[in-house]
């Protein structure tokens, strides 16, 4: 196929601010986990798929299958779709689904990326 350019499990982009290897990066509503470290604006290379270890809402218990939400503002995963308060495009983005429990409380949760 002429027109086929990569399989997209790993796509670069521009960072949108400084980014460590293992963030998960949101860029509009497009999102993965960091390959490694960027500086704003420089590329990053971002892992669309896969099952990963993420910062989460501490006071929360996970049950496997939950969906799960990415908060941008408080840059942690959540099964909240929002905070109540008024929505952003971006603010409550869903990124996948628990793949583990998660005990209440606890800084992490395991979260498998879907597209």
């Amino acid at each position: 196929m002429k027109n086929f350019l990569q399989q997209g499990d790993a796509i670069a982009v521009p960072a949108p601010a400084d980014v460590k290897s293992g963030d998960l990066v949101v860029v509009g509503s497009l999102f993965g986990v960091a390959a490694t470290d960027a500086d704003n604006g420089a590329d990053v290379v971002l892992n669309t798929s896969g099952v990963y270890t993420l910062n989460k809402k501490s006071a929360q218990a996970w049950t496997v299958g939950a969906a799960i939400y990415w908060d941008s503002e408080n840059g942690e995963a959540t099964t909240a779709a929002d905070d109540g308060g008024t929505p952003t495009p971006t603010a409550f983005l869903q990124i996948g689904h628990a793949v583990a429990t998660a005990a209440n409380p606890s800084a992490t949760g395991v979260v498998r990326l879907s597209i």
